[in-house]
Order: structure tokens, then sequence, then C-alpha cells
């Protein structure tokens, strides 16, 4: 069975981070997507309330496209809010304690 996420329908904010650029607040729960270094990694790995759900290449149709530059701002304190489960997973892998060290793709 597909993860439930996949049929959700996200309203993607910007956050102004690079490596986590987008977020929404769907059923009252904090997504967040990374973007990874493609084609090394999937090309997104999706944070629910700070905890990894998977890794997508591509975003199912009805998550619209993420990186839209109308998806319009969150302000400052909500990002930071955001982001702060997530933050010390920049790293792909890290989240799971197997941080990619490669300098060229996770540098």
């Amino acid at each position: 069975m597909p993860p439930q996420e996949l049929l959700a329908t996200p309203r993607w904010r910007r956050t102004g981070d690079t490596r986590f650029p987008i977020a929404a607040t769907v059923d009252g729960r904090s997504w967040v997507l990374r973007l990874n270094r493609f084609p090394d990694h999937p090309l997104w790995t999706l944070f629910v309330d700070g905890d990894r759900r998977f890794d997508i290449d591509d975003t199912p149709p009805t998550w619209g496209k993420p990186l839209a530059k109308t998806a319009p701002p969150l302000d400052a304190t909500t990002a930071t809010e955001a982001l702060a489960p997530v933050r010390d997973f920049v790293a792909y892998g890290s989240e799971v304690g197997d941080p990619c060290d490669n300098m060229f793709c996770c540098g």
C-alpha cells in the first residue's frame, strides 16, 4: 500500500531555506521537504512532524509543483518553527544515523 501522504493535497509555502525550501501543514501536521543532491540521491525527502517518511523523485499530481514560484512564503517565525525539528538533517541519510559524507554531493 502506498504511503497515505501520496494522496494528500498540501498547500506548499516557501521557507527561504535552500535545503528545506518548502513546507506545508496537512491535517494539523507539519510537512517539510528536503531538497537532496539529485541524481546522487532521491530528489526529495518528506518529513512529517520532524520524522522522515520517505524519499521520492517525482511528486504525485495531488502535491502540485512544490517549488513553484507562486507558492507563498512563510513568515520568518513560522518558517523557523517548521524547520526546527529537521534542522540537523541537512545531509542525506542523517535522519537515520547514516549521513552522506561525500563532499561532492552532500557537502
